[in-house]
């Protein structure tokens, strides 16, 4: 099995990545958790990448496709794989066509989340983690029940991502609508596209998805 999950950063692809390991044993390659991975340490790829980064920016083809290059031959006999944020752009769909058929692999289903804008906003610039066990937590949705207090360790060291903010939100999703909504024609001519409601409940979309997968 393998699945492309398609969406604006902070549409929960990640969130329902996770729930697919669990459920199905397939192995999520998240370009964003893989990216931010190699600069923190500090690989001659994640220094490519860190200035890209930091600027809110979508990091090269050339070097997400390394990246990916490198992580199907790290992990070759799981039941399957899901692409989480990855392709982006038309050069790297060409790409992981490619890379899927060396290894004779085959895209099973493109699942989009679909989300609105305004909301998706939101959504990213109010959440924050604990420091010490990356309990998430929101701004407006998701306090602690103590403030300032970790429910699940009770530390009182939280943080947030320097990009979840309202410019480099906004700037994703122009980049979104602008590089990666338009490869959604070429899947389509293959009959392989799915849309699900990113904005409902996690358990809700995490069901559309599972039905999905069930009717294969």
């Amino acid at each position: 099995m393998i699945l492309i999950l398609l969406g604006p950063p902070g549409a929960g692809k990640g969130t329902q990545a996770n729930r697919l390991m669990v459920e199905r044993g397939l192995v999520q390659l998240s370009t964003g958790d893989m990216l931010r991975e190699a600069v923190a340490l500090g690989s001659p790829l994640g220094q490519r990448a860190k200035a890209i980064m930091a600027a809110g920016d979508l990091v090269p083809d050339a070097l997400v496709n390394e990246l990916i290059d490198l992580r199907l031959d790290v992990s070759p006999d799981h039941p399957g794989f899901i692409f989480d944020g990855y392709p982006r752009t038309r050069g790297q769909v060409d790409a992981l066509d490619l890379l899927l058929s060396a290894r004779g692999f085959k895209l099973d289903f493109v699942i989009e989340l679909v989300v609105d804008e305004d909301a998706l906003v939101d959504r990213i610039t109010g959440r924050f983690t604990c420091s010490s066990c990356g309990e998430g937590y929101h701004d407006r949705y998701k306090q602690p029940a103590v403030e300032g207090v970790c429910d699940v360790c009770g530390s009182v060291n939280f943080k947030r991502r320097p990009d979840d903010n309202e410019e480099t939100v906004r700037n994703r999703m122009t980049e979104y609508r602008a590089k990666t909504a338009p490869i959604l024609p070429y899947y389509e001519t293959r009959g392989i596209v799915r849309r699900v409601d990113g904005m409902a409940p996690i358990a809700e979309v995490n069901a559309a998805i599972e039905a999905i997968l069930d009717a294969r």
